[in-house]
């Protein structure tokens, strides 16, 4: 193999399937193998690009005559939480929230299963395993992170530790931010908006490690699976002329940001 060939990425592109978002319509996807010494960096470039992580894959939607998946980061040291967003974090106050290095657990496992249970029953994971997990979390070539989010004990203000394990995000470091690669949390804890109070805990760790975006994955206007990624704003979506700066949900006239 030569050395042109190990440095520079070779993209492919996967045959159509159902959209799982839009009814109707069909995907497509190109993608290409993050590995070796560089994945970090290509990792880095190609979210930029509107590119998603999953194991050591990169991918980006490619469809014919569709353009609906926007790539969303959140701008993160001029978000302000709106009142309902105050009182999620209130709700959660609780909550302590551990970084990891990307270990899996049995633990963690357990409320991964029980939430494709109740959530994602038919969906394209259901069937997946302990190993299938695992290799979810370990299959990395670029910096990842777990964080674990727990109850609080009585022993936790003195040992900074929680207790019980409701809630669990994969979660990327990149040069500009922070990228949630894959959430979950236990059903049983649906009352607390653990999904919303997640991104907000991302929000705050990359102005705490002067990160100035939090990633969010793609955005698709008319999917109520979606619909959720718009209410963090400020926000930057992914156009063909750039990043757009989105200060009010329905804002689509601000300049291409750098």
């Amino acid at each position: 193999m030569t050395q042109h060939s190990r440095d520079t990425p070779q993209f492919y592109l996967t045959a159509p399937s159902p959209c799982p978002y839009l009814p109707g319509r069909h995907e497509r996807k190109v993608f290409t193998h993050l590995v070796g010494d560089r994945a970090g960096d290509l990792n880095d470039l190609l979210t930029h690009g509107g590119f998603r992580r999953s194991q050591s894959i990169a991918y980006r939607p490619a469809c014919d005559q569709c353009r609906a998946c926007v790539s969303v980061r959140v701008i993160a040291n001029e978000f302000r939480p709106s009142r309902n967003f105050r009182k999620v974090m209130a709700r959660n106050a609780d909550v302590i929230g551990e970084q990891r290095s990307a270990v899996p657990t049995s633990e963690q496992y357990s409320v991964f299963r029980a939430y494709l249970d109740a959530r994602h029953r038919h969906g394209g994971m259901a069937d997946m395993t302990v190993l299938d997990y695992a290799m979810m979390v370990e299959d990395s070539h670029v910096e990842t992170r777990i964080i674990e989010y727990r109850k609080r004990g009585p022993d936790s203000g003195i040992t900074g530790r929680g207790e019980e394990l409701i809630a669990v995000a994969l979660t990327d470091v990149l040069s500009d931010g922070l990228s949630m690669v894959y959430s979950f949390f236990e059903p049983s804890q649906v009352s607390r908006s653990m999904g919303t109070f997640m991104i907000l805990d991302h929000i705050a760790r990359a102005r705490r490690q002067g990160l100035p975006y939090v990633y969010l994955g793609y955005w698709i206007e008319g999917s109520k699976k979606m619909d959720y990624k718009a209410r963090f704003l400020p926000q930057q979506r992914l156009a063909p002329s750039g990043w757009l700066r989105i200060d009010a949900q329905g804002d689509t006239t601000s300049e291409p940001q750098d």
